[in-house]
């Protein structure tokens, strides 16, 4: 009889390291809260502009479009120069951006301004990825994507509710004004306390074609899936013409990486990895299964339970605490048994928490709802952590920048279709009848039918990613 196997203990994460961890996340504070909390304000500048509703949404596809153009950028740039003043950078700008969109005397300002902020923030949040994945080495990759991970949480939260409370007290140009101090803060931190990245290459050529056919390509797609959102159908000729245009720019570009093999922005090399692929796959998978609901949740409170603006964001908060819980937990056991049983773990948590929502309607218990949150914050808050950790297991330091493009672009493509499909499916199940409640709660039902099916369909790609067998055997 052989003896016991024990489990190697993780080694701690250095304090030094969590702290610069920490101020760039820090960083990300303002874009997070900022793109959440705009659409809260969409109403306000219709009426405030004397707009209607079609040219106020460029106020937040504007933002979401430069983001996912300016994904790229950052592979080459995070190469070739430091890091900590990449940051600096990208926060002053946001935040002068901020101020001007803040004092905007109309729409087509406001919309150029939300366009700088949105480069900044694509770029501030890959960014981010990149410089904590340089820091953290292999072993520690999930703990420290728990870490960076605390925006992506908080955002959707908060973002509504001081949103909420900003407009309804103060004016929408305080959503941008409240940039002011929290920005002078973060970059004054930067510039003090964060340490200098050494540049891997800073001889690396600017891949200019690689990079404006990404961009193109994203924000293609993106768009079109957009356009498919607002007029409630996929088959419309401005989602089908850019969609296709996103794809033949995408072909062209894989043509393209397979010349430039290693000088590519995005290698196609990356794409060779197992693990790698299940990422990317399981990403877009996310970006349906877990980002569309949250579109629906708060029209669910709304329309549904007749509550206000504020008190849906507020009834939204279990979800947060079930993500904001587990996320320590999460980082550790990412780290100690690999990404796959973690995500499939989360998975059936996230299937529970959204089985009930198929069937939810006017008369079901507020508690019983805020218990099946909680339960589904628990779930997919343990989905993408893992994912964006395991994109980089096994990889060279000199690939993490250009896997951290790779994994940016696919969020924002797979966050943007999301919310497409799922404000698709409810409108077509609303169209051309009589709006009723019972009729919107049949919408609703359908959406999340759709993320809860999605979420079963991640099962597979989650089979692929990396496990560690770390456990006793006697």
């Amino acid at each position: 009889m052989s003896g016991d196997k024990k489990v190697p203990e993780l080694e701690p994460i250095p304090r030094s390291v969590m702290n610069i961890a920490w101020i760039l996340v820090l960083g990300a504070v303002m874009p997070l809260l900022d793109s959440t909390m705009v659409n809260i304000a969409i109403k306000h500048l219709s009426n405030d502009f004397f707009i209607g509703l079609d040219l106020v949404q460029w106020v937040i596809t504007g933002y979401v479009l430069a983001m996912a153009i300016s994904v790229p950028f950052v592979g080459w740039m995070v190469k070739r120069f430091n890091g900590k003043w990449l940051m600096v950078d990208a926060n002053l700008l946001f935040l002068a951006a901020s101020i001007a969109a803040g004092f905007s005397g109309n729409i087509l300002m406001l919309i150029i301004f939300r366009i700088i902020q949105g480069i900044c923030a694509g770029f501030i949040v890959t960014l981010v990825s990149a410089l904590c994945a340089h820091i953290a080495g292999q072993d520690r990759m999930g703990r420290m994507m728990s870490t960076i991970g605390i925006p992506t949480v908080l955002g959707p939260i908060l973002g509504p509710v001081f949103g909420a409370l900003i407009v309804q007290f103060l004016s929408w140009r305080y959503i941008f004004f409240i940039n002011i101090p929290i920005g002078i803060f973060v970059i004054t931190l930067m510039i003090l306390k964060l340490p200098d990245f050494t540049p891997a290459d800073r001889k690396a050529k600017f891949d200019f074609i690689g990079i404006i056919l990404l961009g193109a390509s994203s924000a293609a797609l993106i768009y079109g899936i957009a356009k498919a959102a607002t007029s409630a159908a996929f088959n419309n000729s401005a989602t089908i013409g850019f969609v296709v245009a996103g794809v033949a720019i995408l072909a062209i570009y894989i043509i393209y990486a397979a010349i430039k093999k290693e000088k590519a922005i995005l290698p196609l090399r990356l794409f060779m990895l197992k693990n790698f692929n299940a990422v990317m796959a399981g990403l877009f998978l996310v970006g349906i299964a877990t980002n569309g609901p949250m579109l629906l949740l708060p029209l669910f409170f709304q329309n549904i339970k007749g509550f206000s603006v504020l008190s849906a964001g507020l009834l939204l908060i279990p979800q947060g605490i079930g993500m904001l819980i587990t996320r320590p937990l999460i980082g550790r056991l990412t780290d100690r048994m690999g990404a796959r049983n973690v995500v499939l773990t989360s998975l059936v948590l996230a299937i529970i928490g959204t089985i009930p929502f198929v069937f939810f309607n006017e008369a079901s218990s507020l508690i019983a709802i805020s218990v099946v949150l909680f339960v589904r914050g628990m779930g997919i808050g343990g989905i993408t952590i893992p994912m964006m950790s395991d994109a980089y297991t096994g990889m060279a330091i000199q690939t993490i920048a250009q896997a951290s493009v790779g994994t940016r672009l696919m969020q924002n493509i797979g966050a943007a279709f999301g919310t497409a499909v799922i404000a698709t499916v409810v409108s077509l199940s609303i169209q051309g009848n009589m709006v009723t409640i019972p009729l919107m709660t049949t919408a609703y039902h359908n959406g999340f039918l759709l993320a809860l099916i999605l979420c079963m369909v991640l099962l597979l790609p989650a089979l692929f990613l990396t496990n560690k067998k770390m456990f006793s055997t006697r």
